[in-house]
């Protein structure tokens, strides 16, 4: 129980680029769950998911004043 316990952890923790881009609802948030996928493994593929993740190239949310 305990391993299986670790290794959904780790699963959680591998896909955070993804989960990340998918909650921002990111542009390009399949472009970002492929890299992660493919290169999540390597340290250098996870951390450009991440920071690709992060960046500001959002769904743009309408105000409350536009119409």
């Amino acid at each position: 129980m305990r391993g299986f316990v670790v290794v959904m952890v780790f699963i959680a923790l591998y896909f955070v680029p993804s989960i990340i881009a998918a909650y921002r609802e990111h542009r390009d948030r399949l472009a970002i769950l492929m890299l992660n996928i493919l290169l999540g493994w390597t340290a250098v593929g996870w951390i450009a998911a991440l920071v690709w993740a992060c960046t500001a190239n959002t769904v743009p949310v309408p105000s409350a004043g536009a119409r």
